[in-house]
């Protein structure tokens, strides 16, 4: 069973047809003993930094969240997600995140069209991550005005080039983000979707 957490503020029914199309039981909530019990978790999100962690906040899903990860079962953050990993965002203000990645996450200044959007390459930088068998690259969809800096450069598994270098997909042991919208990036967006929810096989 994948766990996809309801706080509020997410594309939950792309990502769980998504995820039933690998072949794969999902179930949509925001029980914290359903969550803990998943064999995987999945934290999507569209919108505000500060908004999205005072919904988890105020539901208690933020150490819903943590607890998760610290099982070592497979865990992966998409889009905003992604970002609520890391440990603060200066999105309209400085907000404190979930801090199970140690970095921050700014918006992209520049003389260019903000947001990011549309379809670009990954580059992998860790070739070694489960992420990545069987996948030989592609491009895969952004929406976001926010970027993440880690701080571990060992954190870092793809990037993105978007008049810069644009973190693309992060990882630590069994946790995982995905700046990008796997859902919605064709097959490639699937392989690396499929390799994630592989590993809850054998959590």
């Amino acid at each position: 069973m994948i766990a996809i957490i309801d706080y509020g503020m997410g594309n939950l029914h792309s990502v769980s047809k998504a995820v039933e199309r690998l072949g794969y039981e999902t179930v949509v909530t925001a029980d914290p003993q359903t969550i803990l019990s998943a064999d995987g978790a999945i934290l999507p999100g569209v919108g505000a930094f500060g908004d999205a962690m005072q919904n988890l906040r105020e539901t208690g899903l933020d150490e819903t969240a943590k607890q998760f990860a610290a099982t070592g079962k497979p865990m992966l953050g998409i889009c905003l997600g992604m970002q609520l990993l890391f440990a603060e965002s200066d999105e309209y203000g400085t907000h404190e995140g979930l801090g199970l990645l140690p970095g921050k996450v700014i918006r992209f200044e520049g003389d260019y069209k903000i947001p990011h959007m549309g379809w670009n390459k990954l580059d992998f930088v860790q070739g070694k991550s489960p992420l990545f068998n069987g996948v030989t690259g592609g491009h895969v969809y952004f929406v976001h005005s926010f970027h993440a800096k880690p701080e571990l450069v060992g954190d870092l598994l793809a990037t993105t080039e978007y008049y810069q270098q644009v973190t693309a997909i992060v990882g630590r042991e069994r946790l995982f983000g995905m700046q990008f919208h796997p859902e919605k990036s064709g097959e490639l967006g699937m392989q690396l979707l499929g390799n994630f929810l592989a590993l809850t096989k054998t959590a």
